[in-house]
């Protein structure tokens, strides 16, 4: 009964995380309380993963990260791959993957691409080559560079923190490291050399043409006797009909709306909706519709206005939220005016639509407000921005820290957990990053993900349901080799990686396989590296975050992953199957 009911339980989560009916954390908790319910769990061993050193290494490495990304490090990489590739696609693409493949191997590869995404916006812009020829690699190549170290993704830190637990030595920070950069290798080549033939060139003629905003925007002048006059701007009767006033012409000059503008005579608005609408309401409004508008991007552009293009972040506060909700324009001072959402520009009523990791937002508003954005975690502004200078030598500061932890933790002198925190807490003293920057940084759904999901590991192994499916896992490969059932469970975890995260997809078949290991006296460590390095190598799909955050910037379709990544994936898997017995005995010295 206890094994059917974890395996239903299983079920009933893959099928929850596939269909995004809610955020991946609530699914963890909801799955922790269905097992300490049933009595499967004590709350004490539901919460065990929550207690495991991993955890407060994964927060210490997404402080730094922030703390790097904050103080401009990145961009100045980005400067500096264009000075060294010049406007040669094959060049750019190779000097990208190189250095974001480089940083992700020591940052999460989520935050790698979030904070290579500006500089390499910028690259695209600079050179006039299309974002979808260099979006795809780079995000190819923060996953690579996630297996070449312990910390390069929270995959490889959740299957150390999993083994530790389960007797077994923990990985070292370089342990996976020559592995990891022959795959690195491999990819780089594989998009330098053929990617690029297959990969999309979307060429858009501007960002408003992009949107499909021109139909939704009109000029319309305000009558002398319109009820209209000495309404607020986002009070007003327009406002409430859905109406958005970007912009105020008054005598000579343009205004951008705040909370205390109001409507006066003869005010020229720029209203964005639907025209159809418009028509309704120009009567009862009192306004005349003077132009339906061909506009392009710099009509929206001024010293003190523009528009710019703004990432929804993976730990964004926006998630599952509506525009309407946050009160977005009183909020940041912004408007939206279109989303980007997987190949599709959704400009209608967007104050209603709920928001998800890797949505583009179309915003407009004063340059000083966009700049802001750069403080804040939930939005990323796709394009470079110039920190002050005073950020510029905190971001010297923040690498040396950076570097000391990983040089310090990973010769062994301190542990790594002590080794990154201490980092962290430097990078604030330091005020590289505020202590509420920092917390805001850190992805809460991805530590109750990881933390929930070792102890759901433990509850199969606790109720049978690990040896149960690995018997059957024996029974049917057996005869074909050890190195068979390795490439099942390899497998198997590239197909999980689709409907669930790397770490969610390794832990669970990590059990499985490691009981498998011990029926057949083989090597526990290589099973669970095996697992780990397959868990970073799907790239079929864009449903890995780093493709997520690339989706809509790079305007792809979904269809441009398979075609792009599939072939790349299997090559890599093949490559992981062969290195393993070098690295990784098959069967222990003892056994052998």
């Amino acid at each position: 009964m206890q094994i059917a009911l974890v395996l239903g339980l299983l079920i009933v989560a893959l099928i929850l995380f596939a269909m995004e009916v809610t955020s991946v954390d609530i699914i963890t908790m909801l799955l922790l309380i269905a097992l300490v319910v049933s009595g499967i769990l004590t709350p004490a061993e539901s919460f065990a993963g929550f207690s495991n050193e991993i955890i407060v290494i994964l927060a210490s490495i997404f402080v730094l990260s922030g703390a790097l990304q904050k103080t401009g490090v990145v961009e100045a990489i980005g400067s500096y791959i264009y000075r060294i590739a010049g406007s040669s696609l094959r060049r750019l693409t190779l000097a990208v993957m190189v250095m974001v493949g480089g940083v992700s191997a020591f940052m999460n590869n989520t935050t790698a691409t979030a904070v290579f995404l500006p500089p390499v916006m910028g690259l695209s812009r600079k050179t006039k080559i299309s974002p979808s020829k260099l979006l795809m690699p780079m995000a190819f190549a923060s996953i690579l560079g996630g297996t070449c170290t312990l910390i390069g993704t929270s995959t490889n830190v959740a299957v150390s923190g999993y083994i530790a637990r389960s007797g077994m030595k923990p990985i070292s920070l370089f342990e996976i490291t020559p592995v990891g950069l022959v795959l690195l290798l491999v990819g780089i080549s594989y998009m330098v050399l053929f990617g690029q033939r297959v990969l999309p060139a979307h060429k858009g003629e501007s960002q408003t043409g992009d949107y499909g905003m021109r139909r939704y925007l009109s000029e319309i002048a305000v009558l002398p006797r319109s009820p209209l006059l000495g309404q607020r701007v986002f009070e007003s009767e327009l406002a409430r009909l859905d109406f958005r006033i970007l912009q105020v012409l008054r005598g000579a000059r343009k205004l951008i709306p705040d909370p205390r503008t109001a409507i006066e005579p003869e005010d020229i608005l720029l209203v964005e909706g639907r025209v159809e609408h418009l028509m309704k309401v120009k009567d009862v409004a009192g306004v005349e519709i003077r132009a339906l508008l061909n506009l392009q991007d710099s009509d929206l552009q001024s010293e003190d206005s523009r528009i710019a293009e703004a990432l929804v972040m993976p730990q964004s506060n926006l998630i599952d939220r509506t525009l309407k909700e946050v009160n977005f324009r009183q909020r940041y001072g912004l408007t939206a005016l279109a989303i980007y959402r997987h190949g599709q520009s959704l400009c209608d009523k967007i104050g209603r639509i709920r928001l998800r990791v890797g949505d583009v937002l179309l915003l407009y508003g004063q340059s000083e407000r966009l700049q802001n954005l750069r403080r804040n975690p939930d939005l990323t502004i796709l394009e470079e921005i110039t920190p002050p200078e005073a950020r510029q030598k905190r971001g010297f500061y923040a690498s040396i820290i950076f570097g000391a932890a990983i040089l310090l933790g990973g010769i062994g002198w301190v542990p790594l957990s002590i080794s990154f925190l201490s980092a962290a807490v430097l990078t604030m003293l330091m005020r590289c990053i505020t202590a509420e920057e920092a917390y805001q940084f850190i992805d809460w759904r991805l530590l109750i993900l990881i933390g929930g999901m070792t102890s759901f590991g433990a509850a199969m192994e606790k109720t049978g349901t690990a040896g149960f499916l690995a018997g059957h896992i024996i029974r049917l490969l057996e005869p074909f080799g050890v190195m068979t059932i390795i490439a099942g469970f390899c497998f198997l975890t590239i197909v999980l990686t689709q409907p669930m995260s790397n770490a969610a997809a390794a832990l669970v078949v990590l059990p499985v396989a490691l009981n498998s290991a011990h029926r057949l006296g083989a090597n526990e460590r290589t099973f669970a590296i095996a697992i780990m390095l397959a868990a970073s190598v799907s790239l079929i799909t864009p449903f890995e975050p780093s493709c997520i955050l690339v989706y809509g910037p790079g305007k792809y379709r979904f269809t441009d992953f398979v075609k792009t990544g599939s072939l790349l994936t299997v090559i890599l898997a093949v490559i992981i199957l062969l290195l393993l017995p070098v690295f990784w005995p098959v069967y222990p010295p003892a056994a052998r």
